[in-house]
C-alpha cells in the first residue's frame, strides 16, 4: 500500500474516532504540536524514517518528547503508528488529518500568487468569488510572484486557475505559432 493511501486511512480513522468520541479539538491541537515539533527537528524526522530503529524505540522517543504535552488518546495513536511500522508517516498522517478536517468543515485551501500585492478589498473580493464558485469556505494563502507580469494564479487542490498576463502571453504565442505553421 502506498504511503499516501496509508496516511489517508490512518487520518480518516483517527478523525472518525475523534468525532464519535468527542475529542476532536484535543486531538487537533495535539497533532498541530506534533507537526510543529517534527518540522523543527530534522533529527526526529530521520529517526522516525530510519528502518534501523525498531517501532518500540520510535514510540519511546515520541513518548519522551510528548509525554505530558499531548493527550492520552493522541499518544495511543502515535503508539499504534509506531507498532504498525508507520511512524515514518506521522507527518503525512497529520497533514492528511488537517485536509480531511477542512473537508468535513467545508473549507478549501487556496494558494494565490499575484504579480502585485493585493489590497485587503481585492483579496476579500477574490476569496468571496472563489467561495461562490466552489460553494465552500476558502482559506487563502497569498504570495507575490513578479514573474506573472500581471494578474494572478489560484491553486485549489489539483485545480489551477491562471489569470496571469504571462499565461495569456504563452497562449497567444502558441496560437500565433500554430497559425504560422
Amino acid at each position: 500500500m502506498s504511503s499516501a493511501i496509508a496516511s489517508r486511512r490512518y487520518a480518516s480513522a483517527l478523525l472518525d474516532v475523534a468525532v464519535d468520541a468527542h475529542f476532536l479539538e484535543t486531538v487537533t491541537a495535539d497533532l498541530q504540536l506534533v507537526q510543529e515539533t517534527l518540522a523543527g527537528s530534522r533529527e526526529l524526522q530521520l529517526a522516525l524514517k530510519s528502518p534501523l530503529i525498531k517501532g518500540d524505540t520510535k514510540f519511546r522517543i515520541l513518548e519522551e518528547i510528548f509525554d505530558g504535552k499531548i493527550g492520552e488518546k493522541t499518544m495511543i495513536f502515535l503508539k499504534l503508528l509506531s507498532h504498525k511500522k508507520r511512524a515514518n508517516l506521522i507527518d503525512e498522517v497529520v497533514t492528511e488529518f488537517g485536509t480531511l478536517l477542512d473537508e468535513m468543515n467545508g473549507y478549501l485551501n487556496a494558494d494565490v500568487k499575484s504579480a502585485v500585492k493585493l489590497s485587503d478589498d481585492q483579496a476579500r473580493d477574490l476569496v468571496n468569488g472563489l467561495s461562490t464558485r466552489t460553494g465552500k469556505k476558502i482559506r487563502a494563502k497569498m504570495a507575490l510572484d513578479e514573474s506573472l507580469i500581471g494578474g494572478f494564479t489560484v491553486k485549489i487542490g489539483d485545480t489551477i486557475l491562471d489569470g496571469s498576463v504571462s499565461h495569456q502571453l504563452q497562449l497567444l504565442r502558441k496560437s500565433l505559432s500554430s497559425e504560422m505553421a
